[in-house]
């Protein structure tokens, strides 16, 4: 085996490490605590023999708290000393966590604001006619490749209208007037709130939440929640209304 080979391997090892290093940190820490927490049982007995020999030397029924500290403290050095090492995983864990959040978050509002700047280009270019086209065309290749034939219909008892959320890719029953009073809704909470996550959405229209939905949502900032809704047909034959933002969720809402 060359050592271009050999380099080539430490690399990817490297790169593995690096990319999973919260995981691994995570799990040392969690197994030097455990780990922690036998020695510290085992060490108990030896720390009590201790103790009881000091007694005999000092003629003492019952030793001070300060001095059983000073006899028996030795034997829970190695606990103790895994201890910490395990809290300095874990936290080590958690910085690498955070420092990848906030690099995430950065480049999502690059890449929010970019797309935000294309996209009112698009309408000044081409006229919001054109760009509403063009939208409802993407939102027509979105429910071709995702038919309602192999998907569930989630039955909100809000209205017998076949519904599609862009975002969450979900088939729905519901009606455009009570997602326009939920819309309505919510823009008169994020006067008091502030911000509304696409979830309370969800929620309002009858739908359960998204593992993402309370990291997605709407800031006062930005403008309210602004429903856009093209018409379609499901494959099935279905007349299908797709459910679409004018002004999408956007990760970290709750900050401006």
């Amino acid at each position: 085996m060359n050592k271009s080979v050999l380099s080539q391997m430490a690399k990817g090892m490297r790169t593995a490490v690096n990319r999973r290093s919260p995981e691994i940190l995570t799990g040392i820490g969690i197994a030097g605590m455990i780990t922690a927490t036998i020695m510290t049982a085992r060490a108990t007995p030896k720390a009590l023999i201790l103790i009881e020999n000091r007694k005999l030397e000092s003629k003492a029924d019952k030793l001070t708290p300060i001095e059983t500290v000073k006899t028996a403290w030795t034997c829970y050095i190695p606990a103790a000393v895994t201890g910490c090492l395990s809290i300095a995983c874990l936290i080590g864990a958690s910085s690498v966590n955070i420092r990848r959040n906030a690099a995430l978050a950065t480049a999502y509002a690059l890449s929010e604001s970019a797309m935000k700047e294309y996209q009112e280009k698009i309408v000044e270019t081409i006229g919001e006619k054109k760009e509403r086209a063009v939208r409802d065309a993407v939102t027509r290749d979105k429910i071709d490749r995702d038919p309602v034939s192999n998907r569930e219909v989630i039955i909100t008892k809000k209205g017998n209208t076949l519904c599609y959320d862009v975002i969450s890719g979900r088939y729905f029953k519901s009606d455009i007037d009570i997602l326009k009073k939920a819309a309505n809704e919510l823009n008169r909470n994020m006067l008091d709130d502030m911000y509304i996550s696409i979830n309370d959405l969800y929620y309002e229209i009858g739908l359960s939440g998204t593992k993402q939905g309370d990291d997605l949502g709407w800031n006062i900032v930005d403008g309210f929640i602004d429903l856009q809704f093209s018409s379609h047909l499901a494959d099935d034959g279905t007349p299908c209304l797709a459910l679409d933002y004018r002004v999408a969720p956007r990760y970290d809402y709750q900050k401006r």
